[in-house]
């Protein structure tokens, strides 16, 4: 009866030999992941939408191939090398009815006419032209070197429009370098030299420069010397009417020390050192904003003083009141970084996205170029810091104008990241989508009557794609999938090519008619025979309560044969702000495999998202303002919790692993949490956060020298005495974002502490992500190795 009934699920797919005869190993799921099979990648339709192109590698060659299928068709077939490179939808910038459009291939400027279909190349030189864009009289502007120039598309005349000048200006030197001694020597040139003389009276009447046969009446005018001293030149924007051009001058940040990372394994046989970043709380670059009014022929500044709210300081400050004091009495404008501006078609109006450095403002102003002063669009303000799809402190986020009125852009004003639209002429606001849920991607429909939206409204690890009037109105889904669906539109708006993953099933490619109700259609099949001979499971997608209230969600890999010591472990994913618990295949592929492959040997596996992680909102995404290993840490605890009590798991043999951000967590959890978790694998992780980059560790923490509370709670090695568990430590000798520097630091303190029980693991040749499957394969067999003698007895 048991031969038939094993017939009958190796007949119906519910069981096979790869699984009876074949078990998960170390070694097979952390091969080279080829052997999984290689998904599409690099979607890219044409300009007619009639054909979309991809790479892809079905038959697991050396290296992918290019692949093309019709936009009305499901059956992919292979393309010729490079046979696709005129035909493809490029990034054209417009004129006012769209009949032109100018872009940029291989540094010369091209122009395309769309009546004629005819294209015509502007420049061909050997330096790089960008930028182009086109005026509203007509004319086209690119940049070239630091200067902008015009092209009269009539005329066929190129007029430069900037000059600017590296250095200062003469006769402007530093008073404080000018000498006695630098004053004589000037003195005694012009007493002994006609010549001098000569320059000196030609400065002064102005007339130096000019050629001895040049005729005045025909002379050009020469421009305005627009210098940049010692600085970085950046971001020069012309109006469309060409009258205004805004730029921006950077000082570079002084006496900051760069770390260093030593390289061991190398051809020459010596240590090599690699240039590495700065630690968060060095100096940063600061830059000023500049307008140039070519009218006028006039420079002035941007003025971020009537910024509102420009001296607000952070709440934080009241834990120092000494240095809050001081900051008062000071009443000093914050520093802020600036994007844009960004102008309407008509040149009637500008908008300047502008961040505060200290994180906690992002403001939609309106600027007024005659004078370099703003007045307010919208403030976001966050004691905590800003963030969330769509908003960022290093880029201008989703914005834009859907007319000459009417400005739109993300907010988290409810909790949540939501898409609104500005009128700048009324300073009215509308907000266009509402709800527990987060606008994740936003795109403009060509005529600008449309919104086209990415979006997690069904369930937090669900994303679709869905469509709204830019007046506001109905939400309309468009793709209906259960996982994450990632879109890339076709050029005329008719077709969408979606990269479709699944929980245990990798991306493919799928078309669907850009309509509600239409079938996806898949495209590609890429895994192999071997990834699909054994049955992945479909984690158990969950909830369970904190110990403050709030939801939190988590995946959990049963065991169908528990081993009789109830086991589990806890993964813990990185970086912090990102999401793992959802419907879709994990970046974390590899931990996906051995998360089964733990079930298999009869573990519990949990996968939190835990306070931090994105895709639950604002209070979910900063919940870990000024005490990392605090909320985030808890939340691991209370999923054991859940499990002791939903999954049977005996608290007494729980592990943890994870890397970054998830190897800081373990550390955390061995030394807080020693109850809890009885054996811990810390990959790769952070130890001391003062030692990290400065953009991610700022936003959280604020400063070592000015938040020390928030650093000393939230960093491991002040914690290292308390290990009483387990403890394996894995990290990549030449990691350049958390270096091993972290690790061997973490390793002295135990060492001076007496601790036992714990060791270390390098890997010599291996950056943050590792590279070679051999050390995956080394440090993942170490990890298991560790449940399996501490865990299991």
């Amino acid at each position: 009866m048991k031969k038939y009934l094993l017939l009958l699920l190796l007949c119906t797919g519910e069981y096979t030999f790869a699984q009876q005869l074949a078990p998960l190993t170390v070694e097979k799921i952390m091969r080279d992941p080829k052997w999984i099979g290689i998904a599409p990648t690099n979607f890219r339709w044409t300009a007619d939408s009639k054909t979309l192109y991809f790479n892809w590698n079905p038959e697991n060659k050396t290296k992918e191939e290019l692949f093309k299928v019709s936009a009305t068709s499901s059956k992919p077939v292979k393309a010729a090398e490079k046979e696709d490179e005129k035909l493809l939808s490029l990034n054209y910038a417009y004129n006012a009815d769209r009949s032109l459009g100018l872009v940029e291939k291989s540094g010369d400027i091209y122009l395309q006419n769309f009546k004629t279909n005819k294209e015509t190349r502007l420049t061909n030189t050997q330096e790089r032209e960008s930028n182009p864009v086109f005026l509203t009289n007509g004319n086209v502007v690119y940049q070239l070197g630091d200067n902008l120039f015009a092209v009269d598309l009539k005329s066929a005349e190129t007029k430069q429009l900037t000059n600017f000048v590296k250095g200062k200006k003469a006769g402007r030197a530093d008073s404080k370098s000018v000498t006695d001694q630098d004053k004589w020597l000037k003195a005694q040139q012009t007493e002994l030299f006609d010549i001098i003389k000569k320059r000196n009276a030609e400065a002064k009447n102005g007339s130096r420069g000019r050629g001895r046969f040049s005729n005045p009446s025909t002379d050009t005018k020469t421009l305005k010397e627009l210098y940049t001293e010692d600085k970085f030149l950046n971001g020069v924007i012309i109006s469309p009417n060409g009258r205004f051009i805004t730029y921006k001058l950077t000082t570079p940040a002084q006496n900051n020390h760069s770390t260093i990372v030593p390289n061991y394994i190398t051809s020459s046989g010596y240590t090599e050192d690699i240039p590495g970043r700065t630690k968060v709380g060095e100096n940063e670059n600061t830059s000023q904003g500049f307008i140039y009014d070519t009218q006028r022929d006039t420079v002035y500044s941007i003025q971020t003083s009537t910024i509102t709210g420009i001296k607000d300081l952070p709440d934080y400050l009241k834990d120092y009141p000494k240095e809050l004091d001081t900051l008062k009495k000071k009443n000093a404008d914050r520093p802020v970084n600036f994007f844009g501006p960004l102008w309407n078609d008509n040149g009637s109006s500008a908008i300047v996205v502008a961040t505060s450095t200290d994180n906690k403002d992002r403001w939609i102003l309106k600027l007024d170029a005659l004078t370099g002063s703003f007045s307010l669009i919208d403030r976001q303000r966050d004691e905590a810091w800003i963030g969330g799809p769509g908003i960022s402190g290093f880029y201008q986020g989703s914005t834009g104008w859907i007319d000459n009125n009417r400005f739109y852009y993300q907010s988290e004003a409810t909790g949540y990241s939501h898409l609104y639209v500005a009128n700048v002429a009324t300073g009215d606001k509308k907000q266009l989508t509402s709800g527990k849920w987060e606008v994740q991607s936003v795109q403009l429909s060509k005529d600008r009557s449309t919104f086209y939206i990415k979006a997690n409204k069904e369930h937090p690890g669900i994303t679709n794609f869905f469509k709204i009037s830019v007046n506001g109105g109905e939400l309309v889904q468009l793709t209906t999938m259960k996982g994450l669906n990632d879109i890339i539109l076709s050029p005329d708006e008719k077709y969408l090519a979606i990269n479709y993953s699944y929980m245990n099933k990798p991306g493919e490619l799928y078309l669907q008619a850009n309509k509600a109700g239409a079938k996806a259609i898949q495209v590609t099949q890429s895994t192999s025979g071997e990834f699909n001979s054994y049955h992945w499971r479909e984690p158990d997608m969950v909830t369970f309560k904190n110990r403050y209230g709030a939801d939190i969600y988590a995946r959990v890999y049963k065991s169908d044969h528990p081993h009789p010591n109830h086991p589990a472990v806890v993964f813990v994913h990185g970086a912090g702000y990102l999401q793992n618990v959802h419907f879709g295949w994990s970046t974390y592929f590899r931990e996906f495999m051995f998360n089964n492959l733990l079930a298999d040997n009869g573990y519990t596996v949990i996968d939190i998202d835990y306070t931090g992680s994105s895709g639950y909102g604002r209070d979910h995404r900063t919940g870990i303002y000024r005490h990392m290993g605090g909320k985030d840490l808890t939340d691991q605890a209370d999923g054991v919790k859940f499990l002791v009590e939903k999954y049977g798991v005996n608290p007494q043999h729980v592990g943890l692993y994870g890397g970054s951000y998830g190897g800081f967590i373990t550390l955390m959890a061995m030394f807080n949490e020693p109850d809890v978790f009885a054996s811990g694998a810390a990959l790769r992780s952070v130890t001391d956060w003062a030692h990290y980059n400065h953009g991610y560790t700022s936003n959280i923490l604020n400063e070592p020298y000015n938040d020390p509370i928030a650093y000393k709670r939230s960093s491991p090695i002040y914690f290292a005495d308390k290990l009483k568990g387990n403890l394996l430590m894995a990290h990549g000798m030449v990691d350049v974002n958390v270096h091993f520097q972290d690790i061997v630091r973490l390793t002295q303190r135990f060492i001076e502490l007496g601790k036992n029980n714990w060791e270390l693991a390098v890997y010599p040749v291996e950056d943050h992500g590792f590279v070679e499957p051999s050390s995956w394969t080394d440090e993942y067999k170490r990890i298991f190795k560790l449940y399996e003698n501490t865990l299991k007895k």
